[in-house]
């Protein structure tokens, strides 16, 4: 996480909401020169800010409808500066708090270098990088109902089915289990929303995989990321899309960490106090990450690997070791354009 520190003529901090923004203006010298609650319309943004367009820069904190400014700002050729809202909660909090106080903390921390940045995300891999979230989300309430069906079994006391409900055919005929009737519907109505989902992700899955791999360059990463054991479409377009561009980390220390890959420690007078900052970062880098470990370890290579490193450990610090190892390792893999490499990797 950075700062940004560049100097400008003026600073414009804005609360944004769903329908309302708040703006905020401050000259060089710190002068409040507009403050002014506006409707959530581009039109009526560009008119307000028309006087300060020269050397402006455009300060807003991390929410979920930041898109369409961000997008108006790079079209209008304004700066625009995306604040990290973890990080700014720490900084501008106060006793007092409102919508016009809070566009003026904004603007201030703007221009005093103290403005937490986030990453901007460009739009012309956006939306296909949420296509991806929301199928994430459909996968684990699919995951949900499965472990419903399942408690269900036990809650009747009733063996478990065997087989892996994941796949279709072993789902048929499963309400059967049950005597009482009420039991048997809500079985069929698990079943039928687990049917339903299982379509709507084939789909999906069917659509990212056919309009992800358009640019060359793309496609060559993608085909790296594949080299890792385990690693397949869905696994290898997440990692992409949600790295966007690997050069953005200085070293592999900050990639990890942005991936949640490790767990930053807090000293005070040489004594650790705890460890923090478990929700900064990227949680949908860090399931990727996660899955592709619990895949890798179904190889035989990557199977004594896991068990040499719970030698010395338990098996969750193996488990968060492994995946920071592979986690530099996709850092390097990216960064150079070069293939997986089991040898060096399972050396260490």
């Amino acid at each position: 996480m950075g700062y940004y520190g560049e100097q400008h003529k003026f600073y414009c901090g804005v609360d944004l909401h769903a329908k309302t923004m708040f703006l905020c203006i401050l000259s060089q010298e710190g002068t409040t020169l507009l403050h002014k609650n506006i409707k959530c319309e581009p039109k009526a943004f560009l008119r307000t800010v028309a006087p300060f367009r020269e050397d402006l820069v455009v300060g807003v904190e991390c929410m979920y409808s930041w898109y369409w400014l961000a997008d108006l700002c790079r079209r209008e050729g304004i700066a625009f500066v995306l604040g990290h809202a973890l990080y700014m909660a720490t900084i501008h909090g106060q006793k007092s708090k409102s919508d016009r106080i809070d566009s003026y903390k904004l603007a201030m921390l703007l221009r005093s270098g103290m403005f937490p940045m986030s990453y901007v995300y460009p739009e012309e891999m956006r939306s296909l990088r949420d296509l991806l979230r929301r199928r994430l989300f459909f996968v684990r309430k699919r995951g949900e109902l499965l472990a419903h069906v399942q408690m269900t079994h036990h809650q009747y006391n009733l063996d478990a089915p065997g087989r892996k409900l994941a796949w279709k055919g072993n789902r048929v005929g499963l309400e059967l289990h049950f005597d009482d009737e009420a039991a048997r519907r809500m079985i069929q109505s698990d079943l039928t929303m687990i049917e339903q989902y299982s379509e709507e992700i084939k789909k999906l899955e069917w659509y990212i995989s056919k309009n992800a791999e358009k640019d060359p360059e793309r496609q060559l990463l993608l085909s790296i990321l594949k080299t890792i054991p385990g690693v397949g479409d869905i696994l290898s377009l997440t990692m992409l899309y949600e790295i966007h561009d690997i050069s953005r980390f200085p070293s592999h220390q900050h990639f990890c960490s942005y991936a949640r890959l490790v767990r930053p420690e807090k000293t005070s007078a040489g004594k650790k106090a705890g460890s923090g900052g478990g929700k900064i970062g990227n949680p949908h880098l860090k399931w990727a990450f996660s899955e592709a470990v619990a895949l890798m370890t179904r190889n035989e290579e990557s199977k004594k690997y896991f068990v040499r490193l719970m030698a010395k450990g338990s098996r969750a610090k193996a488990f968060s070791t492994f995946a920071h190892r592979l986690g530099i390792a996709v850092f390097h893999m990216l960064a150079q354009k070069k293939v997986f490499q089991p040898k060096m990797f399972f050396a260490h």
